[in-house]
């Protein structure tokens, strides 16, 4: 199991489940500020192979600095005040022991996409990271029960992601850069193929393989870091403005 935060330069005097529950939050925001999440969303991580931290049940893009969210067991049921859909994280997490991050979204051009009955193919870089194709789990309604959150998750099997038809997505990977960046990718994959379906029937898209996707779904180069600088930066509770800040 790896560690599921931002935690290279820690940020003296905060303990384990505080500085999780902080990455969580900007994780939360950074999701939000780049028009993944609106009203609806969470995200959480793992803190140790029977717990996980998952955000505030608010607008992911309207946490407060210091704003805790909730330690929810991996087996058990959830803890008052979570959101139903949380089940979905609970069941990563059980069945996945090499998934340390989860974000559940609303991506609009993945929605679009989706009621096409469609998930976004490989096309270009940030569609090879969920190849051979992002499973779809064809159903709109609201995740609300048990059985409902595990046929989604068998559905997702070890795919990065899975698409909920007309119901947004669920993102996991090893750490939260890594969820943020998927989530990213994810719907940069959706918009890249929805620009190309429109010119499809006279243009056939080049649909990489199977070997062009392995090849190119790398993560050298510092290709996640690089992602998630660019879309956290300026959140208030990075590790250097939590270490600038008086009293830290």
């Amino acid at each position: 199991m790896k560690q599921a935060t931002f935690d290279a330069a820690p940020v003296p005097g905060i303990d384990a489940l505080r500085a999780l529950d902080r990455a969580v939050r900007v994780a939360a925001r950074t999701l939000a500020r780049a028009g993944l999440a609106h009203a609806y969303g969470h995200c959480s991580a793992r803190l140790d192979a029977d717990r996980f931290v998952v955000c505030a049940a608010r607008p992911m893009g309207l946490l407060g600095v210091g704003e805790t969210g909730t330690v929810v067991p991996i087996d058990g049921p959830l803890p008052e005040g979570v959101l139903g859909e949380v089940r979905l994280h609970q069941h990563i997490y059980r069945s996945r022991p090499e998934i340390g991050a989860v974000a559940r979204t609303m991506p609009p051009k993945t929605m679009s996409l989706s009621t096409l009955r469609r998930t976004p193919r490989a096309l270009h870089g940030p569609g090879t990271y969920f190849a051979p194709g992002v499973p779809l789990w064809d159903d709109p309604q609201l995740i609300r029960s048990d059985e409902q959150a595990a046929a989604v998750i068998d559905t997702m099997g070890t795919n990065a992601a899975v698409v909920m038809r007309g119901n947004g997505a669920v993102v996991a990977a090893d750490t939260l850069e890594a969820m943020v960046a998927l989530t990213w990718y994810l719907e940069d994959a959706a918009r890249v193929d929805l620009d190309v379906l429109a010119l499809e029937a006279t243009l056939p898209a080049a649909v990489l393989s199977r070997d062009e996707c392995q090849a190119r779904a790398t993560r050298s180069g510092r290709i996640i870091e690089r992602m998630w600088e660019y879309l956290s930066a300026g959140d208030p509770e990075l590790p250097a403005a939590v270490a600038s800040q008086p009293g830290s």
